[in-house]
């Protein structure tokens, strides 16, 4: 299907993501570009590359050891997918038995702070025990929190390239208003969630086939009238009647009230298959197909109910709700059997329940599976498919754990990743991925970078007793 010419003679984006990646990557001229000194804007002991909340807990972390940090972020504001992408669900920070909490440290800070400002929802009887965010507030309380801990903001600012001194990572080149800069640090954490850092230092990293979709988020005014007034309003049938691609309306929908809104609701319903969001053409084909399933979302629920007062569009996100891109190789990688079994590592730094969350891209729907043995299928629209993954048992764990040794990047000496770069087989992954997992990621890796940056040793080294007694100091559950 050949791009057709809108207005100004830009081309629309064709519906199918792969097709316009493909001819968007096309072989091009180069341009030589001189070298040039650049002006070093910072030296610290821990730059975090990647202002999501997992990197605002390392930096702070670290900060709050007595480090000198910063933090490099390419939006204006930090938060990541929780802001940016308009993704406002913290998970439940207690055991599958709702018994014990094993999750703690900033994660429930942070949920404390906002709770004083009307600014999250906790749901202490819902099934998942989870946070509903006001993703507005989160921006401004992730300002306060990193004023509070002394750490360096760089907003508006990309990274754009390593700086290796003798093998080693002494630098790092960024661009942001004022031009290209430099920033030196002692131990570097790759939080971009996309590898950019570990990627184009050469360490080894990988891209998978069949990458789980991304989403556009989007808040709509209205649906909860909507539904109160037409009690036959549905998800599923609005998927059905919308103009979306076959993967997008059998792909998974989810919706949340925003807290402090009268009535606006997160939805999470669009999806785009077979892209990989840490390639720049695939990125912005993405992000415009996301926007038009939005409006046609939006255009199915009009056709349904004509009669509404006002728009239902109130916001869109400020990026594409990625799932997963590139995944770095570290000294060691989850499997989806640690998960499911519960395994216990000696340099655990992190603790979860989430289920095993996979968006198929090569079918319909995703797949859960969960501690309890427990699997089932889900198509929009459709009968569960419920099965077993394992026989039923007399005890199931109660959560599963990250190990430290999933951050450290093979071959690496002053660089971790955080978050969704740890290192995790596609069905660990699918578990790990989601927030509360990924801050306790960065705030691990917050210390760790510091305790390497004092005690001038590499990051492989850092003791595991050392790193789990200072991150009790710092309030998180170490078991």
């Amino acid at each position: 299907m050949a791009p057709q010419p809108a207005h100004g003679g830009i081309a629309t984006c064709p519906r199918n993501i792969r097709d316009i990646s493909n001819r968007l990557l096309r072989p091009m001229n180069t341009i030589h570009e001189p070298a040039r000194d650049l002006p070093l804007v910072e030296d610290c002991d821990v730059c975090v590359l990647g202002g999501s909340c997992t990197g605002v807990f390392a930096a702070v972390a670290a900060s709050r050891m007595g480090a000198r940090a910063c933090v490099v972020e390419a939006c204006g504001f930090f938060g990541g997918m929780a802001t940016a992408g308009l993704v406002s669900i913290w998970h439940s920070t207690l055991d599958t038995n709702f018994e014990r909490q094993i999750i703690a440290g900033l994660t429930t800070e942070v949920i404390e702070r906002l709770q004083k400002r009307g600014g999250v929802t906790v749901f202490t009887r819902n099934p998942d025990r989870h946070c509903v965010l006001n993703t507005e507030e989160l921006k401004i309380e992730l300002d306060e929190l990193t004023r509070e801990a002394g750490v360096r903001p760089f907003l508006h600012t990309r990274f754009c390239a390593p700086i290796i001194d003798s093998g080693r990572l002494d630098a790092v080149a960024i661009e942001d208003k004022t031009g290209r800069r430099a920033i030196r640090a002692k131990v570097f954490i790759d939080a971009t969630g996309d590898g950019d850092l570990v990627a184009r230092m050469g360490l080894p990293c990988e891209t998978r086939p069949r990458l789980q979709p991304p989403t556009t988020c989007m808040i709509l005014r209205g649906i909860q009238t909507l539904a109160r007034k037409r009690p036959d309003f549905s998800w599923p049938a609005m998927l059905r009647a919308a103009d979306l691609p076959p993967s997008a309306q059998r792909g998974f929908l989810w919706t949340a009230h925003v807290p402090g809104a009268s009535d606006d609701t997160l939805v999470a319903g669009t999806r785009m298959v077979d892209v990989d969001c840490s390639d720049a053409d695939a990125l912005t084909a993405a992000e415009i197909e996301g926007r038009r399933q939005t409006r046609a979302l939006c255009d199915a629920i009009r056709a349904f109910e004509p009669n509404l007062p006002e728009s239902l569009l109130a916001n869109l996100p400020a990026h594409v709700g990625v799932r997963e891109t590139r995944h770095a190789r570290c000294v060691h990688r989850v499997t989806e059997q640690e998960v499911l079994t519960g395994f216990r590592f000696p340099d655990a730094i992190a603790n979860g329940t989430y289920r095993v969350d996979i968006h198929h891209s090569e079918k319909p729907g995703l797949t859960f599976r969960y501690l309890d043995g427990r699997e089932v299928y889900v198509v929009p629209g459709e009968k569960l498919q419920e099965g077993r993954w394992r026989p039923q048992t007399a005890e199931n764990p109660a959560f599963y754990q990250v190990p430290y040794r999933a951050l450290v990047p093979q071959g690496a000496r002053n660089v971790l990743v955080a978050g969704r770069l740890m290192d995790a087989d596609r069905g660990a992954y699918g578990a790990l991925r989601v927030m509360v997992n990924c801050n306790q990621t960065g705030q691990a890796a917050g210390c760790a970078a510091a305790l390497a940056a004092q005690r001038g040793i590499s990051v492989a080294d850092v003791p595991a007793a050392a790193l789990r007694d200072v991150l009790r100091s710092q309030n998180a559950v170490i078991i």
